[in-house]
């Protein structure tokens, strides 16, 4: 299984109703003088909504008038929709899977190929189910949001459809081989839910299932066995968690293995980053003894793989964390509480695990190494342990994981560097063979570029990593046009990445990129992003600041010619480097983002991030969420940037509110901004390419005028 990133950040606001319940459930806090645009809130309303127009048609006033906004986009949308980019693969039912957009194809479409026509330069797809035609036979604006199949025979799959990019689902059951959604089969209605195939005719599915039955942060706590042919009304139920819980509520899993074994899990996590693991048997339900803070990966001849975010002592042996172990299926149904795991991999003080999969007898592990891709192939050994080999893949890159398959030895692995056009290789697990299967065109000039690693100090001593990707011939005066990009939370790791767009509107233009290594991130393990956690959140802050105060020593860049840029738990992050550094910067780009951080967990899905944030409901805790939160430190007597501050009204994870409240208070102290929300998209920058691209050409349009005029 596929690590899944939390929150580039977690989730939220349903609409007005769910905004309803959350606020009536999550902490107040009553030490916070009255907010005067609680209004803003107010999702869908139709006051908020005038004033988003408004605000939209004054910046779309500025920046699409730019004289070059029209050949930003054309380019944007060029490279996004390019006919040529790499089809990333889904190894399902003895053929490869894709959904794929492009200028044909705004919503996209799920088709499949051959392997071996895979391989081909112009593969001949078949259409599985197009999504433009059923959104306008159904009157909808479907998107994509993954397919869940059933894995014995890969014959059926749940599709998961959002109307409009929210993170709610409509869920309906496909045939493969018909081509087309069951007659009378399972069908899930719009909520918030997950689902695992029990077997072909029944489903655990969580979900809520009467009111009520939904977390503060509005994810749900039951789950549910579905039988074929029966109403919802008569699903009977497996599991029961919390009204309390945290994280993104109970989840139902399916793990399997090349010999036919099967583990039926649920996950019900208790914060952010603790969650109980239960195996559900014949003879019930069943707790394993497993750190609360470790996750479940997959599963191989009968071994469920486990990573460690925390150090544990099982059976006499120590793990630390950051490992990934081996638990023994049988072994583990017979005493859950006693469970004997062994050593698969510890990692060193510069590395992390980026991925885990199981092919039908192997493991393929993705590693970084000092933010360096590495990929291994571990193979179990008859004695309950493992051998191991590294695959020969390029050194100074990011590797990634796209899709293994159970039911062979192969997996596909992309290769990706900023500045080389990612590469996409077929891996065989048993016979260690590796094919290079398709590689992307150069979609920008890259030959006067080149990408050095520096290191900052941060405030406590601490070294921070960074990638500079610029000119061969930059000049160390401080007049290099500058973007720096970091995340800082949630474990994420930030890794070399080929952007075509950023290369082409930017790079192109003499450009120089900045990708920092900050602490919150899961670039050196949890440890890295511990160190980070709630009160301890300002040395996230501190490290930033180091680099871009590194980057100025350097003469890489000047405050003049220096910009941000960052997303989600990043857009919190610019806000925060907005309100405590404005003179460091001339341009800050807040994507998506949380800034109201004493109220966070009363809008959307906050709640559910307590474990990484804290709550206003600890006094300590509280004191430190006023002191950084942007909403709620700008000053008007301070000067700040223009920035660049924008969202979408279909964002049910973080919510449009944060960022329109907090560029009300920007108008209220007469201070220059940029506010713009996309009507639809979810938590992104629009439900399709089109979308996407007129929002890049919006951002470095800004950039280009800010940093480089």
């Amino acid at each position: 299984m596929l690590r899944i990133l939390a929150l580039a950040v977690g989730c939220a606001l349903i609409a007005s109703g769910a905004l309803a319940q959350t606020a009536a459930s999550a902490p107040k806090d009553t030490m916070t003088p009255a907010d005067p645009y609680l209004w803003l809130e107010d999702v869908n309303g139709a006051r908020a909504m005038d004033w988003v127009k408004a605000e939209n048609a004054k910046t779309l006033g500025v920046l699409e008038k730019d004289p070059r906004f029209s050949g930003l986009q054309a380019d944007a949308l060029t490279i996004a929709e390019a006919k040529d980019r790499i089809p990333a693969p889904e190894f399902l039912g003895g053929r490869l899977y894709n959904f794929w957009q492009d200028s044909e194809h705004v919503r996209g479409i799920w088709r499949h190929a051959s392997l071996d026509d895979y391989a081909r330069p112009e593969p001949a797809w078949t259409t599985a189910l197009d999504l433009d035609a059923l959104s306008k036979a159904e009157k909808a604006n479907w998107v994509w949001k993954g397919a869940d199949c059933e894995w014995r025979a890969e014959r059926r799959c749940l599709i998961n459809l959002s109307d409009g990019g929210e993170d709610a689902v409509t869920v309906r059951e496909f045939d493969l081989e018909k081509g087309g959604f069951v007659d009378d089969g399972f069908i899930l209605p719009h909520g918030k839910q997950t689902t695992a195939w029990a077997d072909p005719q029944t489903l655990l599915v969580a979900r809520e299932w009467a009111p009520g039955e939904l977390t503060t942060s509005g994810y749900p706590f039951v789950v549910k066995r579905v039988t074929r042919g029966q109403p919802l009304s008569a699903a009977v139920e497996v599991f029961r968690g919390e009204a309390k819980d945290g994280g993104y509520g109970v989840t139902p899993q399916v793990l399997h293995d090349g010999e036919g074994r099967q583990a039926l899990l649920i996950t019900r996590p208790l914060t952010t980053f603790e969650a109980e693991t239960y195996l559900v048997t014949p003879a019930g339900v069943k707790r394993l003894a497993l750190p609360l803070k470790s996750q479940i990966d997959d599963m191989v001849a009968g071994r469920i793989l486990v990573t460690l975010a925390e150090d544990w002592n099982a059976n006499g042996a120590s793990f630390p964390q950051g490992a990934l172990v081996s638990i023994d299926l049988a072994e583990a149904t017979a005493d859950p509480e006693h469970l004997k795991p062994r050593l698969v991999y510890a990692p060193g003080p510069r590395e992390s695990i980026e991925a885990v999969s199981a092919t039908k007898s192997n493991l393929f592990v993705m590693l970084y190494q000092n933010v360096k891709g590495r990929a291994f192939v571990y193979t179990p050994t008859p004695d309950g342990g493992w051998s191991h080999r590294r695959l020969d893949l390029a050194d100074n890159a990011s590797i990634s994981l796209v899709s293994a398959d159970p039911h062979s030895e192969r997996a596909f692995l992309s290769v990706t560097s900023f500045l080389a056009p990612t590469t996409l290789w077929l891996a065989d697990a048993a016979g260690g063979g590796l094919v290079q299967v398709k590689a992307l065109s150069p979609k920008f000039d890259a030959s006067k570029d080149v990408v050095e690693q520096f290191e900052a100090t941060s405030k406590d001593g601490t070294q921070i990593p960074y990638f500079v990707v610029h000119p061969k011939a930059m000049p160390l005066d401080g007049s290099n046009p500058t973007l720096l990009y970091a995340y800082g939370g949630f474990q994420v790791s930030m890794t070399p990445a080929y952007s075509g767009i950023m290369g082409k509107l930017w790079l192109e233009r003499g450009g120089v990129f900045v990708q920092a290594n900050i602490r919150g991130g899961g670039e050196f393990g949890p440890a890295w992003h511990d160190a980070g956690l709630k009160t301890h959140r300002q040395r996230i802050y501190d490290d930033f600041a180091a680099v871009a105060d590194d980057l100025i020593a350097r003469k890489i860049t000047s405050p003049r010619r220096l910009g941000i840029q960052g997303g989600s738990n990043g857009g919190l992050l610019m806000g925060v480097e907005f309100t405590q550094h404005p003179e460091l910067w001339n341009a800050v780009d807040i994507q998506v983002p949380l800034l109201d951080m004493l109220r966070f967990e009363q809008i959307a899905a906050g709640s559910s991030w307590v474990g990484e944030y804290g709550s206003v409901s600890n006094p300590d805790e509280r004191a430190f969420l006023a002191s950084i939160s942007p909403y709620n430190n700008l000053k008007a007597d301070a000067h700040y940037p223009e920035p660049f501050i924008w969202t979408t009204t279909k964002d049910d994870r973080v919510g449009p509110q944060h960022a329109r409240k907090f560029a009300a208070r920007l108008a209220e102290m007469g201070k220059p901004y940029l506010f713009y929300e996309v009507i639809e998209g979810g938590h992104g920058a629009g439900a399709n390419l089109r979308e996407r691209a007129h929002t890049s050409a919006l951002e470095w349009t800004y950039f280009i005028r800010k940093l480089m005029d």
